[in-house]
């Protein structure tokens, strides 16, 4: 197994497309355009105006263009390009008065790097603003009999509306309302937003139906309930998030879930996913983009079920990074790799990890559900622990339906059940079940939800 610590490169206010038809364009019999960088030009006050132009109509590269924003205000309409420009470089004004004039002055002619030099903002902060003020357009229209609400944000409030730039116009509001209440940063306004975007895909997982996804705090509950359950139990970091998500729920209903899981009321029950008398396995759903925003990954080697017990016992062993780049080294070849989050349960794995992936969840010994069937499923074992040692663990078995010694492929079994047969030594234990991410469901908003 690799661990591979993460810098997330945090993506500019603009991007530029690679043509992929620039071989066809070197050999084009058209004249060769010009690469002079695109400008923008204005005067002084007092003097005529200019307005900026490209240096070259033919160009294949155009600069961003941002969406329409907030109309300007009277008091920046009138100015001209200087003076907008000394507005942005001395912030004259609150963050959403004068956020405006960057669109309007990137529809003039200006880029985000041009503008960075001549007002000191960055383009990731130049973003930021414009979202935020759209954001803010949004809580105007839905909260106009809520003035207090609204001037919450006037001071530093580019940061926290624009952390809950995904969520709908009716969520918006309700997630400013309880970030003024809880007096939350940007950090607790990005978690809240997630929280909040991601309940309703996580339908069906188990405590689901016990919180209010019209609340956010009980949102956020859920997220923090969920993650507790990706640590062993007990532990002291399950403990401490399932204490936070007892902190912010606000329904009777989210706060007795919390409790029952927090007093172990839930022991020796079956549930959606089997987690009865005490065993330590998080079945968790990997969410869309979960892996690039990590710190924190670990690579995996992969094998089928069809490979059956050699492919769990032929997959490379030993991973590791070399070089500046941190090239990613193994023991010898293979065709299949995984990178999942640092998750406690993988992130302690040494040489002995390798996933094997099930078409559906049907080879896990618990009660089954509907999704089992529809699913397929990812079983991280780790080999280097052999031993059928506890009743209440999950062990990763070949199958031997013949009575021959020759698997016909490999399942999941509890401790208890192979101690009935008379087994001692399984293929590896398994500390997690994955289940894949759902497509149908993105951090990308509906045209309404800007409106």
């Amino acid at each position: 197994m690799l661990s591979v610590s993460v810098n997330p490169l945090k993506p500019p206010f603009s991007s530029t497309f690679l043509n992929p038809l620039s071989n066809h364009f070197l050999h084009s019999p058209l004249p060769k355009p010009s690469l002079k960088p695109i400008s923008a030009i204005f005067s002084p006050s007092g003097q005529s105006q200019q307005q900026p132009q490209y240096q070259n109509q033919n160009q294949l590269y155009q600069p961003f263009r941002p969406p329409p924003s907030t109309p300007l205000t009277s008091q920046f309409h009138s100015l001209d390009t200087a003076n907008r420009l000394d507005t942005l470089a001395n912030r004259l004004g609150l963050w959403f008065e004068y956020a405006p004039l960057i669109p309007a002055l990137i529809r003039e002619g200006f880029t985000p790097s041009s503008l960075e030099e001549a007002t000191g903002i960055s383009g990731v902060e130049q973003n930021r603003l414009v979202v935020a003020a759209q954001v803010r357009d949004s809580l105007v229209q839905s909260t106009s009999n809520d003035p207090e609400l609204l001037s919450s944000f006037d001071l530093g409030g580019a940061e926290l509306l624009y952390e809950i730039r995904l969520l709908s116009a009716q969520q918006r509001a309700a997630a400013a309302r309880y970030i003024v209440d809880n007096k939350l940063d940007a950090k607790g306004a990005q978690d809240l937003a997630r929280a909040m975007k991601d309940f309703p895909r996580r339908r069906g997982d188990r405590g689901w139906d016990s919180f209010d996804y019209g609340i956010p705090g009980d949102c956020l509950s859920f997220m923090y309930y969920r993650q507790s359950r990706e640590h062993r139990n007990p532990s002291e970091e399950r403990t401490s998030a399932l204490e936070l998500a007892l902190e912010v729920a606000r329904s009777e209903k989210a706060k007795n879930r919390v409790l029952e899981e927090l007093k172990g009321a839930n022991e020796g029950k079956g549930g959606e996913e089997g987690i009865e008398s005490g065993v330590r396995v998080p079945v968790v759903r990997l969410k869309i983009g979960e892996v690039a925003e990590a710190s924190r990954v670990v690579v995996l080697p992969v094998c089928t079920d069809e490979e059956r017990e050699i492919g769990v016992l032929d997959a490379p062993r030993e991973c590791r990074s070399e070089g500046e780049f941190g090239v990613v080294v193994a023991e010898k070849g293979w065709k299949r790799w995984v990178v999942l989050p640092a998750w406690e349960p993988v992130a302690g794995l040494g040489n002995g990890g390798v996933v094997v992936s099930f078409v559906d969840a049907r080879v896990l010994p618990w009660k089954a559900n509907r999704w089992y069937k529809e699913e397929a499923i990812l079983v991280v074992a780790d080999r280097s622990r052999k031993e059928v040692a506890a009743d209440d663990g999950f062990y990763l078995v070949a199958i031997d339906s013949n009575g021959d010694g020759h698997g016909e492929g490999l399942k999941v079994e509890r401790g208890s059940a192979l101690k009935e047969k008379g087994v001692t030594e399984s293929l590896g234990t398994v500390v997690l079940v994955v289940r894949p991410p759902r497509e149908e469901n993105d951090d990308q908003l509906a045209d309404e939800d800007w409106e």
